[in-house]
């Protein structure tokens, strides 16, 4: 019950800054399984764990936030718009020179984009943002008009979040 309060709650506060919002398609059953392979962490050589993002997932709930969001936008007469993640790719993409390049999960910072360093996540967010109608591709001139913009709202950003001290955030942006 808390929890579907605070999704409600934070569907209400999204939906105040805008309500054209876009999502990836993840399926979510597939981050609660377990890894299938066992593999090394290639700096100490031990076994990795097989475990994954199922209690975080539980905890959280996002399928359950994106129901509530979808079924208020549905209120106005508008949807969630879905990206076509495979050909989307927006955590490869890089709009400065319109090339992929797959990075490991461990990855968390892009670290030379048009000269700055930018959080991966948040430049995912970003050309997410950015993409055509059709929600299949990337409009490289939108993104160049938006990015100085983006980059200093995402400095900012970064710089809360390392003021605010968030013990769980101290990774992400480091």
């Amino acid at each position: 019950m808390k929890r579907k309060q605070s999704h409600e709650t934070l569907a209400n506060h999204v939906l105040s800054l805008g309500s054209d919002i876009r999502v990836e398609t993840i399926s979510m059953q597939g981050l609660q399984k377990r890894a299938k392979k066992t593999t090394r962490n290639k700096k100490n050589g031990r076994i990795n764990k097989k475990k994954r993002y199922g209690r975080v997932i539980a905890n959280r709930a996002p399928a359950m936030l994106m129901g509530v969001i979808d079924r208020k936008l549905n209120y106005q007469g508008r949807e969630i718009k879905k990206i076509n993640t495979v050909e989307v790719k927006a955590s490869q993409f890089h709009h400065g020179t319109g090339t992929y390049h797959k990075q490991d999960l461990s990855e968390r910072w892009n670290e030379i984009i048009l000269g700055e360093r930018i959080q991966r996540d948040l430049y995912s967010a970003f050309l997410i943002g950015n993409t055509i109608d059709t929600l299949d591709a990337i409009d490289i001139d939108l993104c160049n008009r938006g990015w100085h913009n983006f980059v200093a709202l995402h400095h900012q950003e970064v710089a809360r979040l390392k003021q605010h001290g968030n013990k769980q955030m101290r990774w992400y942006i480091a």
